[in-house]
């Protein structure tokens, strides 16, 4: 499976940005999959995943109601709507897919990584 996101940017705080992770390969609608999230100088975190069929779906404390993951499986798409950013938000973002058709909780769970795309958000 090869992973590709885009859509990062520079954006205003209190502005939105959609981010989007393509992947190869045709069991990824089988997938859980999931977005992390790396600033300067500080550990890689979790930010969303979803299940293989989009039913399940989970948040970091510190995005909850603001950010939101989807999928299009017809598209081999993961998508991560990003509104209200803050400052703090600001990181390379990955997405990445565990094999299994929930997200097992954990970063070390993940079988395969996109290169990162960079988040900006300017104060």
């Amino acid at each position: 499976v090869q992973l590709q996101a885009s859509g990062g940017g520079l954006v205003q705080a209190g502005g939105s940005l959609r981010l989007s992770c393509a992947a190869s390969g045709r069991t990824f609608s089988s997938y859980a999959m999931g977005w992390f999230r790396q600033a300067p100088g500080k550990e890689r975190e979790f930010v969303a995943a979803i299940s293989w069929s989009g039913g399940s779906t989970y948040y970091a404390d510190s995005v909850k109601g603001r950010f939101t993951i989807s999928r299009d499986n017809a598209k081999n798409t993961v998508y991560l709507q990003m509104n209200s950013l803050k400052p703090e938000d600001t990181a390379v973002y990955y997405c990445a897919a565990d094999t299994q058709a929930y997200y097992s909780g954990s970063s070390e769970g993940m079988d395969y990584w996109g290169k990162g795309t960079q988040v900006t958000v300017s104060s």
